[in-house]
């Protein structure tokens, strides 16, 4: 990092989170697909710590299962990280305390708390280069709001000169008019940390160790002081209920939205449209209101994807429709067609002009170029060529009770409506399956497959029938 200083990152992860009223751990909750820690150790990364430690606590071993999984998955991010216990809750002071065996040798240490999932990369590498710039000993971030709400509350003298910071439930009469708010994150010279958090104690009105305390302390010690001010007081919004993670969802949904807005992606209705962070769009696509954009997903350019879509962890190519459909986990080409009400289940390849027609399914399946598939029809564990032909339908019948089966289909096949294919079984190319056939073996190569018993007519037999009723 800048100047050649090492710093290492604590996040404060162990608070119960009882005004979620869940028994869910609070920075796994999500937001946009990702549990909110996330974003934290996404934004810590980018002052390139030496290491980042978690602090925490009950249930803690879902917190160091899930990041290690998820965001630490790859080699270098799970050298990153490490994790501290705090057996019992006794403050973000006494959180930190059980951190410091886990602190490398470095010169700073920054802490941020794991409920702020709105905080960027970018403020966070300008609050370092603030506090390098001011020399100092202890930098903190607050903003200014209307509304201080139960966040702790900033003390200057007459000279601006940071004095500490009052929690709301310590205010004093004289406090009210204080709109300048502590945000709970801090840069502390390594050598002075331990040092100022040995000197709390929970003589307060929640009997905790308050971190903030140590800002006093600083300031009285003779110690420098910096307070970088966040003009956006949004992006150091904690989330200690359900509405909080409701409104850092929206505004991180924002952020993603106009993003792609801005990349020459058309949204029609953005306050009714969801896309996670991870997904990618291409120049010129059409997002229609309801969709719902999740994952690992990619949308090629020129697509009109919706109304009323979902599309989990897949791929889709260049000029493709999908509308009123699902597609999960799946691979769709370009110039395809879905929809309207179809799904496209987990492990299916939908090759370039394939047309998938309206409440079809299709499971674990190659479709291959050019092929359509009609409304009301089920195509699962099949591997299907080119310039298919599915009738209205048609099923492939994959499951025999115990185990899945395979049905091959050849290029240019033609299947008739109503037709159920009995896999394991195998219809060669350019071959003709009748409507209303139920096929048991294999059709050859340019043959005809009738499986269904003769039509017989019985004339007269309605008159004969009410004759006999009368």
């Amino acid at each position: 990092m800048a100047l050649g200083r090492k710093i290492s990152v604590v996040i404060l992860a162990a608070g119960e989170g009882t005004r979620m009223k869940s028994d869910t751990p609070k920075v796994l909750f999500p937001l946009c697909g990702r549990p909110m820690v996330d974003y934290v150790l996404d934004a810590a990364s980018c002052v390139n710590p030496e290491k980042i430690v978690i602090v925490i606590g009950r249930r803690g071993e879902v917190v160091a299962e899930r990041v290690t999984e998820g965001w630490a998955r790859d080699r270098d991010r799970a050298d990153l990280v490490r994790f501290a216990w705090q057996p019992e809750r006794r403050g973000t002071g006494h959180a930190v305390s059980c951190a410091m065996e886990q602190i490398p040798v470095c010169d700073d240490v920054m802490i941020l708390c794991g409920d702020t999932p709105l905080i960027t990369g970018d403020m966070l590498v300008r609050l370092f280069e603030s506090h390098l710039s001011a020399k100092a000993h202890v930098s903190l971030v607050t903003a200014v709001v209307d509304d201080p709400g139960d966040y702790g509350r900033m003390r200057r003298d007459a000279t601006g000169a940071v004095l500490g910071i009052v929690e709301a439930k310590d205010l004093l009469p004289g406090d009210g008019h204080i709109r300048e708010i502590n945000a709970g994150i801090y840069i502390v010279n390594k050598g002075i940390l331990a040092e100022l958090v040995s000197t709390l104690d929970d003589r307060n009105a929640k009997g905790e160790f308050y971190l903030t305390d140590i800002v006093e302390k600083a300031a009285q010690a003779g110690y420098a002081v910096n307070a970088f001010v966040c003009e956006d007081a949004s992006l150091i919004q904690g989330v200690n209920d359900r509405y909080a993670l409701a409104f850092a969802e929206s505004r991180l949904r924002e952020t993603v939205i106009r993003n792609l807005c801005l990349g020459g992606v058309a949204v029609r209705d953005p306050r009714n449209t969801y896309i996670d962070p991870g997904v990618t769009i291409g120049r010129d696509t059409i997002i229609e209101p309801g969709t719902f954009l999740r994952g690992k997903t990619a949308i090629g350019r020129e697509c009109i994807i919706g109304p009323g879509t979902e599309i989990i962890d897949s791929q889709v190519g260049d000029n493709t429709e999908i509308w009123r459909s699902v597609v999960e986990a799946s691979t769709v080409g370009n110039h395809v067609s879905i929809g309207p009400f179809s799904h496209i289940r987990p492990g299916s390849v939908i090759e370039d002009y394939v047309s998938v027609g309206n409440f079809a399914e299709v499971k674990n399946s190659r479709i291959g170029l050019g092929s359509k598939i009609h409304h009301h029809s089920y195509i699962g564990d099949c591997t299907m060529g080119s310039n298919v032909n599915i009738g209205a339908g048609t099923v492939t019948v994959n499951y025999d009770g115990h185990r899945k089966h395979r049905t091959v289909i050849g290029d240019n096949a033609f299947i008739g409506c109503n037709a159920n294919l009995i896999a394991p079984v195998r219809i060669g190319k350019a071959s003709y399956v009748a409507a209303g056939s139920t096929v048991t073996q294999d059709v050859p190569d340019g043959a005809l497959g009738i499986a269904r018993e003769r039509q017989v007519n019985k004339e007269g037999w309605v008159a004969k029938r009410r004759q006999k009723l009368d």
